[in-house]
């Protein structure tokens, strides 16, 4: 099993889960595009299943494949991208920012249908 970024990065891409990963299994897309949005992804041959990003991530964006809410079906392939089409990603590299208020989390979680 591995995890997934789900859309609620989108938009709120922090950094803090690729800080914990002891995999550096996170990427970026190198031109985020309508389809490839600029967030974070998850190398599905490469996560460990351990579970240290879930705690990390401050929008409440990643989630144990088989825990994905259905509305966010579409995100498993699309972090699967990382590891069938390298050439549109670079790894992802930790920049700090401050967390979200529990406000803006609940916010996020609403705008995506959550």
């Amino acid at each position: 099993m591995a995890h997934v970024v789900t859309r609620l990065c989108q938009e709120n891409k922090d950094t803090a889960c690729v800080a914990v990963c002891p995999v550096d299994c996170f990427y970026v897309a190198k031109s985020p595009t309508e389809d490839l949005p600029d967030r974070l992804y998850i190398s599905v041959s490469e996560c460990i299943d351990c579970g240290a990003c879930i705690e990390a991530c401050p929008w409440q964006a990643i989630y144990a494949d088989s825990d994905v809410p259905a509305q966010f079906a579409d995100d498993t392939p699309l972090n699967a991208r990382c590891d069938t089409e390298r050439d549109l990603f670079d790894k992802a590299v930790n920049e700090p920012k401050s967390p979200p208020s529990p406000e803006e989390v609940a916010a996020n979680k609403t705008k995506w249908g959550l």
